[in-house]
């Protein structure tokens, strides 16, 4: 299972100047990936932006959305030119997990109906990958187009209808960032509709879990989760919250008994010292960036 580390781009008083540093020194201690998530009406960048930085700063390390959400970002032709910049700058390290959208006071603020993101879901992809083929035209010719199969796409989502979309548009699943049988569940239900869907290896599963070590790591980690999921969803995350290194041995073993391939761990703090804390950890329990590594397992886009 590989490991990522998040970048503290949804912490709220991290300075923004420093997303460039954490992803340089995330990629110098190892981490395979650096791993944003997305919000609107929240004090956060937007993830394409501290991608970008990311990319800036960074020549090896794989770039993650988990996940941008495309429901109320109601053009697709100029969010397909967001992702494919990113795909650019950083010379073909994006990986875009895309979802809809869970939180009504961002539709709300967008001026954009909850009503039928499935079908506006797959309009939005379909739109983009239009355009990264190069098929979108003007004046002055085609956009131009990106290398097929670029950027990879995973999909978010719980419902089964989520499962079958995942399996037969894109790449694989981005699984939230709570709750060991939503996994387990998970896992076995993108495989089932892979399978169903006539697709060749198997899909890519990437997990999120928050992490903060350290000095007062329980009660900073409370306050951030708390803040940013709220009394409704805050007993959902908790449990999974790790804050010590017998827990983070512990959810590493699980996540990957459960199937999945990569765990993106994200920051509860935007201090810079939670990379090393971090890192410190991994190598304390002999547990490298890379463990197990899959390679060459993921299907080809559809």
């Amino acid at each position: 299972m590989r490991i990522g580390i998040g970048l503290p781009a949804a912490v709220p008083g991290t300075d923004p100047a420093s997303i460039g540093r954490w992803a340089a020194e995330s990629e110098e201690r190892g981490f395979h990936s650096l791993g944003v998530i997305d919000r609107l009406v929240y004090d956060n960048l937007d993830p394409l932006v501290a991608l970008g930085a990311a990319a800036a700063r960074t020549e090896r390390i794989e770039l993650l959305t988990t996940v941008l959400n495309t429901g109320y970002r109601r053009n697709p032709v100029v969010l397909a030119k967001q992702i494919d910049s990113v795909e650019r700058l950083s010379a073909g390290r994006l990986t875009v997990g895309l979802g809809m959208g869970g939180w009504p006071e961002d539709y709300a603020a967008s001026d954009v109906t909850l009503a039928g993101r499935g079908a506006a879901f797959e309009n939005t992809l379909a739109t983009m990958r239009s355009v990264w083929r190069g098929e979108v035209t003007g004046a002055s010719g085609p956009m131009p187009a990106l290398p097929e199969g670029r950027p990879g796409v995973l999909l978010g989502g719980l419902v089964p209808a989520a499962f079958t979309r995942a399996a037969a548009l894109s790449d694989g699943w981005v699984a939230p960032s709570f709750g060991l049988e939503v996994v387990k569940e998970g896992v076995a239900s993108i495989r089932r509709e892979w399978i169903r869907a006539g697709r060749t290896g198997r899909p890519r599963v990437i997990v999120e879990r928050y992490f903060c070590l350290g000095t007062d790591a329980a009660e900073t980690a409370e306050a951030y989760v708390a803040h940013y999921y709220g009394a409704e969803y805050l007993p959902r995350i908790r449990p999974d919250v790790l804050t010590d290194g017998d827990r983070l041995r512990e959810e590493i073993d699980r996540l990957a008994e459960a199937g999945a391939d990569d765990l993106v761990l994200f920051p509860c703090s935007g201090a810079p010292e939670q990379i090393g804390l971090l890192s410190d950890a991994l190598d304390k329990m002999g547990v490298g960036r890379a463990v197990g590594a899959v390679s060459g397992v993921h299907s080809r886009r559809p």
